[in-house]
């Protein structure tokens, strides 16, 4: 292990001087001491560290930012997600965070993102406080230490997240005080104005984003698990669809639930931990989940606890729906632990169609699945982004469009090569409402849709008649175990046929609408391979 004045030294050849004591790869039980001691957070019943993140409760997507630079500018898709910084702004802001730093304390945890050691990424996360620095350790991959030969850390990038550091839009050309940037020549990534974790998570994974291509690897919003017989199957989805809940299943193995990439040699997690919604998770519907909140080094974000008895409340949204849980992967009792595995057999693309026109399962061509994954529909869910409320319908390419650096045919290329090489069965599910929209109809059982996953993923659907959908053309199971027959074509379920056919109509017309974007940069199969009707 380095010395803290090797550190020191490292930090001040970055720029980062006259600073406090450097705290350097502390280990989670004396972070979690700084943390009490610095009122960072509160330790509560059987364990777990439980923080506030403040006015910010989720990610703020307006306010990321990469430097616009000759090294990286050709390659970056530059709109909405990816807004440019000049450089000169970039350099003023980091100015500034230099100045605001000297005299205080910092935390550094060397870590490395990626589980393949052939692609891994070395990174060094520079914190202001103890807590994100837990999240660190438990987030990204730690160092495994050998007493007799000592490891050499040398960061290929590195993240400052400053919480209490706040921009000047009028000065540093940010839209707030909030600012995600990610400087690819400087091998730098910056985060301030708030303190929700998640964006420390997702910087580094929009880095990967940009990185793995590069390495003909496909970065992937994903979860993914393997079964007994070796079967790997892939989930894709955004924050809150479902991944997580379905991903972590007694019958398979976890490799991660959210971040993955897929190498010529398989499947390999980015991370060494998780970031789970936890707001009323039970112990019944997800078992494993709920008990790694009830465990030492867990980091509860914006859970309810009571101060008396320390006891927390999973089901008290009073600050926001967006409750998380930051724990290693160890915490959970069935996970890979070297963090890879080979090909997939299945990909599950995940939906929470709002408008419940969706059928709860469907399977599809490689080229739907193309389609489908490049159109990335479904409904943000309270809380993980600020001012959401009710499910909001969206259009996120790739199923992570706020993290992908390139544009999203490159990501879409990929998969699609490796969808026909490695002969992947597709299906999409739809994690949202059934029998009418939002309001209306009602959302559709984790208990359904884990026995549509586990009958697709144990070959149990690969028999059974389908039908057809007249609007998306994808195919739908007629019967599947343990699952009503009703409510597998939302057509026949939804009571009133007439407003069923005004939805769908209107969620077709969306889902052309916000493909014409793509249509000049995809073939002519994929482009048919949508809505039919």
């Amino acid at each position: 292990m380095f010395k803290t004045d090797k550190i020191r030294e490292e930090l001040h050849k970055f720029g980062l001087i006259n600073l406090g004591v450097v705290h350097y790869n502390l280990p989670t039980p004396v972070l979690y001491e700084k943390a009490i001691n610095r009122r960072e957070g509160i330790l509560s019943h059987l364990g777990p560290l439980v923080v506030r993140t403040g006015q910010h409760t989720g990610r703020s997507p307006n306010d990321k930012f990469i430097v616009r630079e000759p090294s990286s500018e050709k390659n970056i898709w530059w709109g909405k997600e990816n807004r440019p910084m000049e450089p000169e702004n970039f350099d003023r802001l980091f100015s500034r965070m230099k100045a605001y730093i000297q005299g205080k304390d910092l935390f550094v945890q060397d870590c490395f993102a990626g589980a393949d050691p052939e692609y891994t990424l070395p990174i060094r996360v520079i914190t202001e406080t103890a807590w994100h620095s837990i999240f660190a350790r438990n987030n990204f991959i730690q160092i495994k230490y050998d007493l007799e030969i000592p490891h050499v850390h040398v960061p290929e990038f590195t993240l400052l997240n400053l919480p209490n550091f706040y921009a000047d839009p009028g000065v540093d050309g940010t839209n707030s005080e909030i600012f995600i940037i990610i400087n690819f020549a400087k091998k730098l990534a910056v985060v301030g104005g708030t303190s929700y974790a998640g964006e420390s998570k997702k910087s580094i994974f929009s880095i990967l984003n940009y990185l793995m291509p590069l390495k003909n690897i496909l970065p992937m919003h994903c979860a993914a698990n393997v079964g007994q017989k070796d079967d790997v199957a892939i989930f894709f989805g955004l924050s809150g669809t479902g991944k997580t809940a379905l991903s972590v299943n007694t019958k398979r193995t976890l490799i991660g639930d959210d971040e993955h990439g897929w190498s010529d040699s398989g499947i390999f997690n980015f991370e060494g931990g998780c970031y789970a919604m936890v707001h009323r998770i039970s112990m019944h519907d997800e078992p494993e989940i709920f008990d790694s909140t009830r465990k030492f080094g867990t980091v509860l974000e914006n859970v309810m606890i009571d101060a008396e008895t320390r006891r927390i409340d999973l089901d008290d949204g009073t600050l926001t729906e967006n409750t998380r849980a930051s724990y290693p992967l160890l915490h959970l009792n069935n996970v890979v632990k070297d963090g890879y595995a080979g090909h997939p057999s299945n990909i599950i693309l995940i939906t929470t169609d709002a408008f419940g026109v969706l059928p709860p399962i469907a399977k599809l061509t490689p080229e739907q699945a193309m389609y489908h994954f490049l159109s990335g529909y479904t409904a943000k869910v309270a809380g993980t982004e600020k001012g959401v409320v009710d499910p909001k319908t969206t259009f996120s390419a790739c199923y992570g469009a706020p993290f992908i650096a390139m544009h999203p045919s490159v990501y879409t290329k990929l998969l699609g090569e490796k969808i026909i090489q490695h002969n992947v069965q597709c299906w999409l599910v739809n994690t949202g409402w059934s029998g009418g929209s939002f309001g209306e109809g009602k959302r559709i059982p984790i208990k359904y849709t884990r026995a549509l996953v586990d009958a697709a993923l144990q070959g149990k659907l690969d028999s059974v008649p389908t039908t057809i959908d007249e609007h998306f053309g994808v195919h739908i199971p007629e019967t599947c175990p343990d699952v009503p027959k009703e409510i597998l074509n939302p057509k026949l379920y939804w009571k009133n046929s007439q407003k069923y056919d005004e939805t769908v109509k209107k969620v077709v017309d969306m889902f052309r609408e916000n493909f014409t974007q793509y249509e000049a940069d995809v073939s002519e199969d994929i482009r048919n391979a949508g809505p039919t009707s």
